[in-house]
């Protein structure tokens, strides 16, 4: 019986730090999250300078955070980690769509393949808000660019017909994808006639001066 009450406090103790840094890990998680969403609330305003900080303190973030869980593949596979990094990712490929760069890959934001496709969706996704923004000022060529970056996008989400298992539920969120694009579709095409009415309108009045 000594041996198992030697077996027993091994095993407690592996469990007491694996606790730890669970609970570690989603306040982590908690917190990171918090500053996507603030860095996406800063690229729609285009406040550029203030995203870019707060990206870079989500990269820090987001690597301590995975850094933390390292030795723990379950906690690291979490829920609350793999979305905590999906948000990161989110918010990097919002930036990048908003400023017509280059989206970074998985490997460079440091995300599972499938945590970052996820992220692709919703950054599509949230480009609907952006998108409603440039038709509110007039930019029309601006916005049909980010119309047909949401298009691309949906078109290759689409594409990744595996079980969610391996997609990490990709699938929900591309059909929801398809939704937003949709709607935003019907928008930028009624901003569209309204403002060939509005030239046509113009072009009479001249006319008849």
């Amino acid at each position: 019986m000594e041996q198992l009450d030697q077996i027993a406090e091994t095993i407690r103790a592996n469990m007491e730090q694996t606790a730890a840094a669970r609970d570690h890990a989603y306040q982590q998680s908690r917190s990171l999250i918090a500053l996507c969403a603030r860095s996406i609330r800063a690229i729609h305003r285009e406040e550029w300078d203030a995203a870019e900080t707060l990206l870079a303190e989500a990269r820090g973030a987001t690597d301590d955070l995975v850094a933390g869980v390292h030795a723990y593949p379950d906690l690291y596979f979490a829920g609350y980690t793999q979305d905590a990094v999906k948000e990161f990712v989110e918010a990097n490929l919002v930036y990048a769509l908003a400023r017509g760069q280059a989206l970074p890959t998985p490997a460079e934001l440091g995300a599972e393949d499938n945590t970052w496709l996820n992220g692709l969706a919703e950054a599509a996704s949230e480009m609907r808000r952006r998108i409603l923004d440039l038709l509110r000022r007039g930019q029309q060529t601006e916005a049909a660019r980010l119309l047909d970056a949401m298009d691309h996008i949906y078109s290759t989400l689409v594409t990744f017909d595996f079980a969610d298992q391996i997609t990490g539920g990709l699938r929900r969120r591309t059909d929801a994808l398809r939704a937003v694009f949709e709607r935003t579709h019907g928008d930028l095409s009624n901003s569209a006639r309204s403002a060939q009415l509005e030239e046509a309108l113009k072009a009479l009045e001249a006319r008849l001066r």
